[in-house]
């Protein structure tokens, strides 16, 4: 997605019943514009200097409230850290061994169809590989 206006971000933020603040806008301007599945500590380091006033845990509150609301979703490919993305229309991802780069994986069947499943309600799908991207193979 293209750089989102000020105005768009609000309505965003509205939709989901999220009241935009000034972090909150500018938390999800970046997971918009930055769509490389950041941790929290990537956004931090982004927009701190643009930010004075924001922290680590405002983030971290911030990025909770998204994921309960359904705006992002959080992504735990990896033990060590949490990742965001701010698309959360059903797809896989994959991530690089070597140079830690996520991919998202659109050609790959996450939609639950199994008979198995019926009697449950499935809310969210998570398809994580690792391996080498090509530009580390």
């Amino acid at each position: 997605m293209n750089a989102c206006s000020v105005e768009e971000l609000k309505y965003l933020l509205k939709e989901k019943g999220i009241q935009p603040s000034f972090h909150r806008i500018h938390i999800l301007k970046y997971l918009m514009e930055n769509r490389m599945h950041p941790t929290v500590d990537e956004i931090y380091r982004a927009l701190s200097d643009k930010i004075p006033t924001l922290s680590k845990t405002t983030i971290y509150n911030t990025l909770n409230l998204f994921s309960q609301k359904g705006l992002v979703e959080v992504l735990t490919i990896d033990d060590k850290e949490a990742r965001f993305d701010v698309d959360v229309r059903p797809h896989a991802h994959f991530k690089c061994l070597s140079c830690g780069r996520i991919f998202d994986l659109w050609d790959v069947d996450v939609n639950v169809g199994d008979e198995k499943l019926t009697d449950f309600e499935v809310k969210s799908v998570h398809l994580y590989f690792k391996g080498y991207c090509s530009n580390c193979r």
